[in-house]
């Protein structure tokens, strides 16, 4: 996932130096979202990784 985050910003700063404003935008905010999805999936991973690893098993 951070792959493509990291694929659009190259996009965008490829379209940003020749000019294309609309698209170098577009690929910012997509890369933006993706971001902040993957940090969130992270998160929630890190989190349910210390809470199973608290349990007792049998």
């Amino acid at each position: 996932m951070l792959n493509l985050v990291v694929t659009l910003l190259i996009i965008a700063l490829i379209a940003a130096i020749f000019g294309f404003g609309g698209i170098a935008g577009a690929a910012i905010g997509i890369a933006k979202i993706i971001f902040f999805v993957a940090l969130v999936l992270f998160l929630i991973a890190a989190l349910t990784g210390l809470v199973g690893r608290g349990r007792a098993y049998p």
